[in-house]
Formats: structure tokens, sequence, C-alpha cells
């Protein structure tokens, strides 16, 4: 095959010449890390023939091959030409030689990318190795140059540019200001240098020793590869709807778990945070609420593992991220995906010298919104307005007077002689404290053509603002593929993650130290001159709740967790089209919950004389995954890939509980259980479940315009009745590439435009285990005299539960204009029924209120997703982005198959908080309507209601009898997040602002502080409550707690939660090529961030983003969102950290 040069100059042949003998030994020592992984990557081993074949399907081959990725302009080069290779385990640089040579097409690599373009090599050249030995040329010394990179067009430093030079495989890539360094063979020596995304461009070296390279753009955006189930495909091939996010954009601010990462990065991907305590994870929803009672968290996919928990992930571990929203991508997983896949691709090695990257980051959370209680001054004037108020009840006095004066007499350890308060305390700075965190993460990846391997390390201690609060996390993990042969490899991971988290009780209601925080009197120390804790108990009639420094520091439980999880493949080429994959995974965990209250916290666990338990969860779950993959091109115009696969899965959960009470003396703890004199509590369980699943998907291209998606998977499942156990879940999408029709390809603004649609069916199977049978429970009675053991039925079961099953259409529309401007735009329809809810059942069925779970019903999400990517300004070593997302869903209750009556399926507070009503969304908020207090002139219309002037004025029925309504939704209308970022020499900086509106939160919290004036300290609003003088008020009169009015949850605690919030604001700068040759790394970055920075909001507590108040329903309920009862508050987290790559 004849050879192709720039020139026929017998000088340079005879320079390329020595170039080419001078690779082999001189490529081994050059010092950066990418010339081994170029070289690694044209040494891989190529069996392939191909005869009158287009190049786009060669180079697919290629790809599959080599597993490389090619990048190229189809402006540049004609991928519809055809050719013909024969490449019998040759080298893929030879190949590519033979390959491209003749259609004038030159290459870079860079990592595991090459890189495309058109040459002006025309001329052809005979046998030059030939000619070798009549020349008698010494090769040159090596010299060493720099250079920089940059776009013509605005002067932009352009990382990550390959440079390689002419005849050889020596070659590097610029670093992120487009430095690079490189030694080359001679003066003579020609670079080539490439970048995705514009032009290449030979320079000649010559007499320079500097370089000062311009590129100019190539307006073909690039095709990024992304996962899907089971496979990965070019995203101009998608049909359905599937979003990307790289690894590195999920560490532009340092956060614990992925669900954090996810914040703000995807329309219609929803994510808050359901506590604020350390190591908490946050709650993830796509697409709206698509379930009501069973777990509505999207489908977590890891390196193939289903089903494993994504906050358990290290950040820092993942290459990319996928999020599957349709139907067309989620049908996969069929009856699992109704609420989202979320799929995580980790970190594998990399061919050539090893790389060793080190993150570290240091932060100080604050707090920084405050919720104000009274002081001491204000306490005591309000403790004593309560009860002179109470003489409207009770003229005589005989019960309205306090049962003790708050004087120096009576309590001369909080009072002068002057009965002046000696304390007071703000209990609020007292828990709540800056708090310094660490997080140090390693990751060394290397290998050779034949064997890649990654290893990561990390360690993260995040300490909370609340005192004692604490998480630490160790994690390692293992990654390892090899090729054995043409026609095996295999490969495998491993991870092990162990976690300690010191809990301190917040939300849930109960005496927790945030609700103490707020209730706790000003006028009492944390503890006495003598040591001794203070507590609201020292003051008579007042609830005896501990402060909460000491509840924080003595009731406390301690999770130890360890996990394991990996996974095993082996992947065989049976022919040049079809592969079979057979995968195993795992995922054993298991975690030691140690609970301890003292003996002294009155009110909580003194009269018991102090309680500790020990809990323990052992989780085993495995799968085995197999599957054929036939990738066939059918001729020039037709592309056909095919999937057909098995799946078997299995998950066992064992819990044991042992409780004891009553300890000789705090020392013990859990450590000695048998040493409390007292066995409350030993209980034990042993859950299982399984799954066996079958699964086919067709991929369809013609002219790689006209684009098919067909999905089908067939799931049994053994938590459904016998006649349901088995569900069918197919799907179907089509997409038009637009911009490559005739009337569109080439034009010069419109650089992609595709439209595209999917409809199908996904379901739900997350409820507990056996709910589908009856089950017992064992019990003791006294028969005869004598204590006899006995089987009592625990629960009824319901044979006839089926799976819920969402069925979804999805339209959408993606447009790029120059390659600047990239809109995507989604409008989706998801209906989901059979609804999962545990829902009451007649009395008629033989056992009184009993819930068991059924299909109620069906639900509809509908909304519209938009993102927005734009370029603003390329200039000269200044770069502006911007990213802005916009979602909004609209969430409504079609039918409940109980003759469409209301179900209220709590939580129970003061009343049913929520409602299930057709026509109103999941999450509606059910109560009274406060109209605000009555006034003097009413008395007559409070007598009614048996009220007075100063108690709280509700709408009521015709009949005297309270009316409630909706009040409130805890769904929001729309969210947004709008994102920048601005690249100026070494500097980076970026911020994202976060909209969420239209959607409520519920203060529950209000209902303790303010109506209990003479048992508590009170919120500051009740400084603005009742009087004579200020009627015109929502806050009642301040009262004896013997008097006060009933609460109602009512429209004064549902507030307002629309906020817009300063998500993360980052400025980083990272080292110029100089500074680090000096230093001996090839990277280093430093940053300073700031998450939270503000939040605009009209909400009164901490954050209108909290989901606090479960009660029994679990952080993953539907019910559970936007309910405040003392959630641990949200800090602001100033952060410092470096990244440095060797």
């Amino acid at each position: 095959m004849k050879k192709y040069i720039k020139t026929l100059d017998l000088a340079t042949v005879m320079r390329v010449t020595f170039i080419q003998l001078l690779l082999a030994t001189t490529f081994s020592l050059v010092t950066y890390a990418r010339e081994g992984m170029g070289q690694s990557v044209l040494d891989r081993k190529i069996q392939f023939s191909a005869s009158h074949m287009p190049l786009r399907d060669v180079l697919s081959q290629l790809e599959k091959r080599a597993e490389i990725r090619f990048i190229y302009s189809s402006r540049n080069v004609q991928s519809d030409l055809r050719v013909s290779l024969n490449a019998n385990n040759d080298p893929l640089s030879q190949v590519l030689s033979r390959l491209l040579g003749p259609l004038g097409i030159g290459y870079g690599v860079y990592e595991d990318q090459v890189i495309l373009s058109r040459t002006r090599m025309a001329v052809p050249l005979a046998s030059i190795d030939a000619a070798l030995p009549k020349l008698g040329h010494v090769a040159p010394v090596d010299i060493r140059i720099r250079g920089k990179v940059t776009d013509a067009t605005n002067g932009t430093p352009i990382p990550g540019t390959s440079i390689v030079v002419k005849g050889t495989n020596r070659g590097t890539t610029t670093d992120v200001n487009g430095d690079f360094q490189l030694e080359v063979p001679g003066a003579e020596s020609i670079l080539i240098v490439s970048s995705v995304g514009y032009t290449k461009q030979e320079v000649a070296v010559g007499s320079q020793t500097t370089l000062a390279i311009q590129l100019r753009s190539d307006i073909q955006a690039l095709d990024e590869v992304v996962v899907v189930g089971y496979g990965t495909v070019k995203k101009s091939d998608l049909t359905g709807s599937v979003v990307n996010i790289k690894g590195e954009q999920l560490m532009d601010k340092p956060v614990p778990n992925v669900s954090q990462a996810l914040q703000g990065k995807i329309a219609g991907v929803e994510v808050s945070v359901n506590s604020n305590a350390p190591g908490a994870a946050a709650k993830v929803r796509v697409r709206g609420l698509g379930s009501i009672n069973s777990n509505i968290d999207p489908l977590y996919v890891v390196d193939g593992v289903i089903g494993v928990d994504g906050n358990s992930i290290n950040p820092n571990d993942i290459a990319s991220l996928e999020v599957l929203k349709d139907a067309s991508s989620t049908a996969i997983y069929g009856a699992r995906g109704a609420n989202g896949v979320i799929m995580i691709t980790t970190k594998r090695g990399r061919a050539g010298a090893t790389r060793v990257t080190y993150d570290e980051n240091w932060n100080v959370s604050e707090l920084y919104r405050h919720v104000r209680s009274l002081n001491s001054e204000e306490f005591i004037k309000v403790y004593n307005d309560s009860y002179a108020n109470g003489s409207k009840f009770d003229p005589t006095g005989a019960t309205w007077a306090p049962p003790v004066a708050l004087n120096h007499d009576n309590f001369p350890l909080l009072f002068d002689s002057n009965n002046k308060p000696l304390y007071n305390t703000n209990w609020e700075k007292e828990v709540y404290k800056p708090a310094l965190s660490q997080n140090h993460q390693l990751n060394i990846q290397g290998g050779n053509d034949k064997t890649l391997y990654s290893l990561s390390l990390g360690y993260l201690n995040q300490n909370g603002i609340m005192i004692t609060s604490n998480f630490k996390r160790y994690n390692a993990r293992l990654t390892l593929d090899s090729d054995v042969n043409k026609w095996l490899k295999i490969g495998g991971n491993v991870s092990v993650i162990a976690s300690r988290q010191r809990m301190v009780s917040d939300g849930n209601g109960g005496l927790n130290v945030p609700r103490a925080v707020a209730e706790e009197l000003p006028i009492l120390p944390v503890k006495y001159p003598d040591g001794t804790w203070a507590g609201n108990n020292d003051i008579a009639g007042m609830e005896g709740a501990p402060n909460p420094v000491n509840t924080a520091n003595n009731r406390y439980t301690i999770n130890n967790s360890l996990q394991a999880l990996g996974n095993a493949y082996a992947l065989v080429h049976i022919t040049k089209d079809l592969d079979f994959r057979t995968d195993l995974g795992y995922n054993l965990s298991g975690q030691k919950n140690n609970f301890f209250s003292s003996q002294n916290l009155p009110h909580i666990s003194a009269d018991q004389g102090g309680i500790a338990g020990i809990r323990g969860y052992y989780n085993y779950y495995w799968q085995s995954e197999n599957y054929l993959t036939w990738n066939k091109q059918i001729n020039d115009r037709q592309h056909l890939t095919a999937l057909l696969g098995a799946s078997w899965q299995q998950y066992n959960s064992e819990t044991d509980y042992v409780e004891t009470q009553n300890f000789i003396d705090d020392v013990f703890q859990w450590h000695t259980l048998g040493s409390g004199s007292v066995k409350s509590s030993s209980t034990s369980s042993d859950y299982r479940w399984a799954m066996n699943s079958y699964y086919a998907r067709l991929n369809y291209s013609l002219d790689e315009k006209y684009l098919f998606t067909a999905t089908a998977r067939y799931d049994g499942s053994s938590k459904f009745g016998a006649n349901n156990k088995y569900a069918f879940f197919p799907s179907v999408g089509a997409a038009w590439r637009l911009s490559e029709e005739g009337f569109l390809k080439g034009n010069k603004t419109i650089s992609n435009l595709k439209v595209r649609a999917s409809y199908g069916l996904s379901g739900n199977q997350e409820i507990g285990q056996y709910q589908s049978i009856a089950q017992i429970q064992p019990n003791t009675t006294v028969l005869g005299g004598a204590l006899q053991s006995t089987l009592l039925p625990s629960y009824l079961g319901n044979p006839n539960l089926k799976w819920e099953k969402s069925l979804q259409f999805d339209a959408g529309l993606e447009l790029g204009i120059k390659d600047n401007i990239n809109l995507t735009v989604d409008y989706y329809n998801r209906v989901t029924k059979d609804l999962l809810l545990q829902a009451p059942i007649p009395w008629s069925a033989g056992e009184r209120n009993a819930n068991v779970y059924q299909n109620v019903g069906s639900v509809r999400n509908r909304g519209i997703e938009v993102a927005l990517n734009t370029v603003n300004i390329q200039r000269k070593n200044f770069t502006w982005t911007t990213n802005f997302i916009f979602a909004s869903n609209k969430n409504t209750i079609l039918k409940l198959n109980n003759g469409n009556a209301d179900i209220f399926p709590g939580p129970n507070f003061l009343g049913q908080t929520n409602i299930l009503r057709v026509g109103q969304s999941i999450g509606s908020l059910w109560g009274m309507t406060r109209l605000g207090t009555y006034s003097s002139s009413e008395a007559d219309l409070a007598a009614q209601h048996n009220l007075k002037p100063g108690d709280r004025k509700y709408i009521y029925n015709a009949d005297g009898s309270n009316y409630y309504s909706i009040i409130g939704r805890t769904t929001p209308k729309w969210t947004g997040t709008f994102s920048s970022t601005i690249n100026f020499k070494g500097f980076d900086f970026s911020f994202d602002i976060r909209f969420v509106q239209g959607l409520n939160t519920a203060a529950t919290f209000k209902h303790s502080v303010e109506d209990r004036q003479t048992i508590a300290n009170s919120l500051a609003t009740v400084l603005n409550g009742w009087t004579p003088n200020n009627q015109n008020t929502m806050i009642s009169q301040v009262r004896n707690y013997k008097f006060a009015q009933d609460s109602h949850f009512d429209t004064w605690w549902v507030e307002d939660g629309s906020f817009i919030r300063g998500q993360n604001v980052v400025l980083g700068y990272s080292l110029p090529q100089v500074a680090l040759e000096k230093i001996k790394v090839s990277r280093l970055r430093v940053y300073a961030s700031v998450q939270n920075l503000f939040v605009i909001t009209k909400y009164s507590g901490y954050d209108p983003e909290v989901d606090t108040f479960v009660s029994g329903y679990g952080a993953n309920s539907a019910f559970s969102q936007n309910l405040d009862f003392f959630s641990y508050p949200r800090p602001r987290v100033w952060n410092l950290g470096a990244t440095i790559t060797f």
C-alpha cells in the first residue's frame, strides 16, 4: 500500500524515517503519562477485515475492538467512503496508517481517543523503509520545546489538546492553561496539533523552543457516548430522554454523597435534603411523585449492579452518571424503573504511565439563619402575662396564679438579689456551633495494552453544626480489566465502605435536641456552678425536658456500617458482530446501631433508669446478568443492534434488636446490656425477595438520521400475589435527525436538530416483603393459670396485590446553534396506575384499625423540562458559559379504587395533615383555615364555639363543627437552576442559583412554641400575640397552658416554601505549566467555595427545604415532604481545597 507524505524532499524523507526508527527506543523514556497512554493505545492488536465497507462502519468496528473512540468532523472526514482493510493481529498504529493514509486523513491520540482530521498529505512516496539502508543520516539529538495552544478567534487556552510529533507516536497534551512541553527528535520535527472541536494543524519546530499555536474551530459538534441499560450508545443515536454528566461536573462542589452532587444539575430531577445531619442522604425525585407509599426513589445501577444505595458511592470515584427519565430508556429495567434510573459508571484504569491524583478539602459549616426564641426578660414577661390572662377563665384566681414566682427567694441560683435573671442563655448558640470537616481522596490509574487497573482510597470526617453530631467514612475501590486474548475480556471491581455516624435526635417530634433549643428556658444555664445539668424541670410547672446540650451529649445513636460492593464480568467475542457478556454482582452490608439514653435525662429516660440497645442489620444481595449483543452493519445505510438477556436477583435481610433499661451507672451503655435489670425489648426478623427477568432491546438506524428503539422486559417478583407475580414492560422510541437531511446538512447556523418521541411501560415493586400473604407473630397468654405461648395474626395480607405500572409518553426537541447554544426541551405525560398504599381495611375483614397494602388508584405527572447551555463570550484568555435548567410538573390523582372517596394516609399531627383526593396532587395538606383572632367586639361570635376574644378564629361548618379543606401543597409548581462559569487565564469562577417555586412548607414546630407559654419557652413571635391594643393578629393571646385553646393543623402553620438559593460559588486557580515543571507535577488546582451562600424565602423556619416529621412513614414517603417539626438546620459551608495530579 502506498504511503503519503507532505513533501518529496529527500532530507525530509530521511528525517521522518529516522524518527520512525527512534520511536521504539525513546518513547518509553518520555516523562508524561499521556505519551505512554498514546503508545499503549496504538500498540493494541487488531484482528479485523472489511471489504468495500463505509469508513464510518470500519471505524465503529475498530472502536469496539481497540476500546477507543474516534473523534472527527463529518465535514472533513468523508465517513461514507467505502474502504477495504485486512488486519491480522496488527498494531493499531499500522492499521490506522494503512486505512487513513491513502485518504489523506491524519490522527492524534489523546488518552483513549483518536482524533481524525483532513491533512494535505497527497503525494505518494514509495517504500521509505526500503530506502533506509541507502541513507546515511544520523538521528538528531532530542530537544525540549514548550508552547501554548489557544483559540484563534478569542485567544482562549485549549486544554487537552493533542500534540504529536509527525511520523511518530511521541506526544503529549496541554494542561488546563493550554500549556505543554515535549521532547522532539530535532529542529526538523513537525508537530500535529489537534483538539476536539478544532481543525488539526501542522507546525514546524525549526529553531523555536517556545511555540504559540492557534487552532481554528471546527463547528461540527462531536458525539458523546452515554451509558444505557446493558450497553452504550452515541448521544446522537438516542431516542429517549437521557442526560449524561461527567464525573468532574459532579465534583464542582465538595459534597459527601451523590444525591447532593446532583442537586440543580438536571431538569426534572429534584433533589432535596431530608436531614442536614452529617452523613444524611438527600432525596431524589425524577419527574414528580409517581407513587404514594412505596419507595419513590429512582433506581441506582452502579457498574451494572442494580439497586445499590447511590449515596454509598464516593462521588470522587464516578467517571460518568446518566439519568434515564423516559419509558424508552427505563423500560429495560422493567419493574424497578418507574421512578427513573440513575446509571453510575466508576473510574477505570488507563493505559500508560501510572497517574496519581489527590484531592483534599477542608470546610467549616456554620448556622446562618436563625429562629429566635424569647430571651430571659421577654420570657419572664410572657410567663407572668400568661397567668394573668387566665383571669378571664377563672376570676377567683384560684388556678391562674403562677405556681411559683420567678425571683431570687425561690431560685437563688438563677436570680440576683434584685430579682434580675443571672443568665440569658441563647440555646441556639450553645447547640449550633461552627464545625470543621475534612475530605481526602486518592486515585491511582494505570495499565498497559492488555490490563488496566484503578485504585481509589478515601477518608471523610464530617462534623455537624449540632454539637456531638459526626460522620466518618472510609472507602476503598479496586478495578481491573484484562484482555485475555482476542476473543475474551474479563474484569471486575470491588469496593469497601466503612462508616461511623453519631446521630443526635432531630425531627419526628418528641423531646429532641432542636425542639429543646426552642423550648429550653433562657433563664437557665447549661450547667450550674457545681457542674450539674440545668433543665426546665428545675422550675415547678414546666415541662421537664433536659436542656439540649445535655441531651446531645447523653442521648445518641452510633451507627457503624460496613459494605462490600462488586461486580465481575466476562465478555466473549463470539463473532465479529456477536458478543456474550455475563456479570455477577453482589452487595453485602452490615450495620450495627448502638443506642444510649442516660438515666439523667428527665422525661426521656430518667424514669427507666437509662436505656440502651443494639440493633443489627445484615443485608445480602446478588444478581446474575447474562446477555447477547448483536451489532450488525447491514449495509452502508442501515445499522442494527440487538440485545437479548436474562437476569436473576435475590435479596435477604436479617435484623435483630435488644434493649435493656435500669442501669446502675451510665458507664455501661450498650457495652454491657446485661447490666440493665429490665429487659424491655428483644426482636428479630428475616426477610427475603427474589426476581427473575428476561429482556430484549432493538436499535435500528437508517442513514444515521432515522432512529428506532424497541425495548421489552418480563419481570417476576416474589413480592406479589400468586396471580400477579409476572408483568410485561414494553416501550418504543423514535428520533429524526433533521440536521443530517440534505436541506440542513452543512448549514452554518444549525449544528444539530433532532426530534424524538417515546412511549412505554415501567413498573414499581418497592414495598416490603410478604405483603401479599398473611403473617403471624408469637405471643403469650395465660391459660389454666399458666403462661402459654401462642400465635396471633400480625398482618392479613392481600393475595390480589399487583405491580404499580407507569405508562409514559415523552416528546423531545434538541437544537444546537453553531455549537454555542444547545437547547433541549422535553414534554412528558406519565400515568401510574395500581398505586401501592398501605390503606385501612373494613372491620368486616376481621381486624380493627388494620392497614394492608392495596392497589388504590392512579396518578398522573405531566410536565415540561428545558435545558439551555450557552457559550456567551470567547475571547483571549476569557470564556463565559451559562447553563439554565427549568422543570414544571403537575401532579394529579386520577382515581381511587374506593369509589374515589378521600384517603387520609397520615402522618397524624393534631389530626390528619395529608389527604388523597381525586383531582388534587399527592402531598396535599389538610387542615383548618385560620382567619386571625377574635376581637373584643366579637365576643358573642366567639362564645358560639366556647371561645373568647383573643382566641384563634377559624372557618366553621354551618352546624358549628370544624371545617377542614385542602390548605396547601408540598410539591413545587416549577424548579430551576441558573449556573455560570467564567475562565480567565488560570482562574475559574462559577456559581449556581437554584429556584423552587409554588409549594408550601408546614411549620408544624409552631404548635409547641407558640401555644404553650407556661410550660416551656416560646418563639419571639408570641410578642405579637393578641392584646386589647393589638387585636389584628394571627397569634392568640398568651395564656396559662391550662386554658390554652385546642390546637389544630391550620393555615397559619402552612407557609410559602418557595425559595431562591445561592447554591454554590467556586473560585479556583490552576498553576501554569512553568510552575508545574518546577514542582514536578502535571496539574495543580486550588479552590475556595461556599455552599448555601444565601436563601431568599418567606419561610419562618431554618430552611424551607425540609422533611423531618415522618411519623413512621419513612423519608421516602410522599407524605413526609416539607413537614417541619424541629429539623436539623441547614448550614452554610465554606470550603478550601486542592487537586494535584502526578
